[in-house]
């Protein structure tokens, strides 16, 4: 029962994983920014460098010398991150454009580790800078979708600035959801009864809240968002409402009519693996165990992994073929699998409905006899041409294990890969 319910931690780390890979496109927060800005939406002024020299002139012509200087990279915590290079910090103060190039110098072309990012951390491309505001109280807003209510919500509280996972926890009646009309928004009535239950002061801050909140949700109706984060909307000391940082999320599905949006992607910020398996319409997340997998379907992908986990196992990854495999895309499945030196067998498990066995049949010969596949391989093919494809591995005079059921497959799988 422990290594289930190992498996179904496992699972769920997976089923976030895999969402994100599917759904979500992330973009760098100055052009989160530039995206903000373009509706009409205050924030601090802010402007990208992609150079040290670059940062140096941006500074130089800034208007101001107070400014915070931010590594350009895809992760939570790069405040308290470490750059591969020793140098400690992916936002940092600055006062001098000389101060502003030096810092550029030490974060650009390295790479930041932080708590998300694991020990290989991610490459800095680019920094911005930005004009530092001195907030008198910092909020939280995000948009994005609820299912349990079928609509978007505007998630609220006046406890931003920090973890909103924690104060959800620890105080849940400080967060404040609005259900939104999906076709007519957020009126500005609303938006304005909404600041003033947040604690926002004074008649045009009230307002300046509510129109930030309208334009939230018209971008992320436009756009096709998934999620807007605001953390923190700060009330400044003199009195403005501004987006502090931001933090969008695409919907993959919508990429042919957003092709602005995703023509921001950087793909340098992605696991390579990831990023070639994408290529080829293969959904593949790189795990820390031993048992490659290669699978059709994210449910039955998920399962496969927790029946690994239950007889002592690890997978090596997620990866998902979909209804559509080719036998060359399973070489390719194979090469990804492949590539990765902790893999020490395999285990593939296909269920034909659109799927047809003999496909993957077709492919697993393929890429065993073209990439001379090394480690031991395990097929449980159940469905469509399954009779076919049963014959096509038995007629290769390959060493294949083949199996009926997915529990002894699974449990050989990882007794080879143990061996």
């Amino acid at each position: 029962m422990h290594a289930l319910r190992q498996g179904r931690v496992a699972t769920k780390a997976i089923r976030n994983a895999s969402a994100g890979q599917r759904r979500f496109l992330s973009i760098h927060e100055y052009q989160s920014m530039n995206l903000l800005n373009s509706y009409g939406i205050a924030t601090p002024k802010s402007v990208a460098a992609k150079t040290p020299e670059e940062a140096f002139e941006v500074a130089k012509n800034f208007g101001s010398d107070k400014l915070v200087i931010k590594a350009q990279v895809l992760a939570g915590g790069r405040g308290k991150g470490q750059f591969d290079n020793g140098f400690q910090g992916g936002v940092q103060m600055v006062d001098s454009p000389e101060q502003a190039q030096e810092y550029a110098s030490k974060m650009i072309g390295h790479k930041l580790i932080t708590k998300q990012t694991g020990a290989a951390g991610r490459i800095c491309n680019a920094v911005m800078l930005a004009e530092r505001r001195t907030p008198k109280h910092e909020y939280y807003a995000a948009v994005l979708n609820d299912r349990a209510r079928q609509t978007p919500v505007l998630v609220t509280s006046a406890q931003g600035g920090m973890n909103i996972e924690e104060v959800a926890k620890n105080d849940p009646d400080a967060i404040i959801t609005t259900p939104i009309n999906f076709e007519k928004g957020i009126s500005h009535a609303e938006g304005v009864e909404l600041a003033k239950k947040l604690g926002f002061k004074g008649e045009q801050a009230q307002n300046d809240a509510a129109d930030t909140f309208t334009k939230l949700y018209k971008i992320f109706k436009e756009k096709d968002a998934t999620q807007i984060e605001i953390n923190p909307l700060a009330e400044t000391d003199d009195g403005a409402v501004l987006c502090m940082d931001a933090k969008f999320g695409f919907d993959d599905n919508a990429e042919f009519r957003q092709k602005d949006v995703y023509d921001l992607r950087d793909v340098s910020q992605e696991a390579g693996v990831e990023v070639e398996a994408a290529k080829y319409g293969l959904n593949f997340i790189k795990l820390d165990g031993n048992v490659g997998c290669l699978v059709n379907g994210a449910g039955l992908a998920m399962a496969t992994m927790d029946v690994l986990k239950l007889h002592g196992g690890d997978p090596a990854n997620f990866l998902d073929v979909g209804g559509g495999a080719t036998p060359e895309t399973v070489k390719k499945a194979f090469e990804l699998l492949m590539s990765d030196t902790s893999v020490t067998s395999i285990l593939v498990n296909v269920f034909g409905g659109i799927m047809r066995c003999d496909y993957i049949a077709e492919g697993v010969i393929k890429a065993t006899k073209e990439l001379n596949l090394k480690v031991p391989l395990v097929v449980r093919l159940q469905g469509t041409k399954e009779k076919e494809a049963k014959q096509l591995l038995k007629d290769s005079g390959l060493k294949i294990y083949p199996f009926d059921g997915l529990d002894e497959a699974a449990a050989k799988a990882v007794e080879l890969g143990s061996a």
